[in-house]
């Protein structure tokens, strides 16, 4: 990849990522804890590609009428589904779960833990080879950013929400690598929209299921988590973030480690979450390795003839 190249997957990163930042504290929000529920976990992942998907269909009518609209071929429909399973369903589904029964802190493990996961994933099946030095500094930002995570929230939380969380985590990763091998023929923007249409004939239905009976019993506070959700982290970040990876997955991949901290920094008025001397420390220390690691060297295997 060009120095030009990789500043602008860099760019459309950090977009994708500040965007996506605020998912943890908004869709405890939505959710609410476990002695005061609001929206149901399901309603919350269902609903938010619901409303996702049916702003999708009216974005690709319109880019059909400009005949700029890039219709997925047979052998893509597959990919489409992985990834569909790992961004509409897997990861959401799993992480609203979790956060019925743990604060956001101890969900950042799984923002914390995404980096890793999707550079090992894209590096499987971008066929990159990134150095050895490339892996201590992801293995070295993830373990740090893990660390303060558990060190904040008090320790691990024993129980389902963990394995939840591992399960969010690993789809997430999964439907991440998924967009970004269809992005570079389809588009970005266009990728998530086709997930999210292809998916309506499941995510509309379940949405309808498990709707509150009386919506206006549902707090403000989390019908806003709950719209936040579904514009920016199930639609909007994609944009950014597709393309991205597209450009380079394992090296974007760990611009995921901001992704924590930014979080923290949204909780903060959404939550009541403080940010302590501690935390800007861990901050600055993840910093560090993003900075070193994307100094280090990745190289792209050749394919077979």
């Amino acid at each position: 990849m060009n120095a030009a190249h990789e500043k602008e997957a860099l760019l459309w990163g950090l977009v994708g990522v500040t965007l996506f930042a605020a998912t943890l504290p908004m869709t405890r929000l939505a959710v609410g804890p476990v002695d005061a529920p609001q929206l149901s976990p399901w309603f919350v992942t269902f609903g938010r590609a619901a409303v996702a998907g049916l702003l999708s269909m009216g974005y690709l009518w319109h880019q059909r009428a400009r005949g700029r609209l890039n219709v997925p071929q047979r052998a893509e429909w597959p990919l489409l589904a992985v990834t569909a399973f790992g961004v509409i369903v897997g990861f959401p589904l799993f992480l609203a779960l979790a956060l019925r029964t743990v604060p956001s802190t101890h969900g950042a493990v799984v923002t914390a833990l995404l980096p890793l996961s999707t550079a090992l994933l894209g590096a499987l099946w971008y066929r990159q080879r990134p150095s050895a030095g490339f892996w201590a500094c992801a293995v070295l930002g993830s373990g740090l950013v893990l660390g303060f995570m558990v060190w904040r929230a008090g320790g691990f939380y024993l129980g389902t929400a963990n394995v939840y969380l591992l399960i969010a985590m690993t789809t997430g990763a999964l439907g991440y690598i998924g967009g970004a091998r269809l992005t570079p023929r389809l588009g970005a923007e266009q990728v998530i929209c086709w997930v999210l249409v292809a998916s309506l004939p499941l995510t509309l239905p379940v949405a309808l299921w498990f709707a509150p009976a009386t919506p206006s019993a549902i707090g403000a506070m989390s019908w806003a988590g709950f719209l936040y959700v579904a514009l920016f982290s199930m639609w909007i970040g994609f944009f950014a973030w597709y393309r991205a990876l597209a450009l380079g997955a394992v090296r974007v991949s760990q611009i995921q480690l901001f992704q924590p901290f930014l979080s923290l920094l949204f909780a903060v008025p959404l939550v009541g979450e403080r940010l302590d001397t501690a935390t800007l420390v861990f901050a600055l220390a993840v910093i560090a390795t993003v900075y070193l690691g994307k100094k280090m060297p990745v190289h792209t295997a050749p394919r077979p003839v």
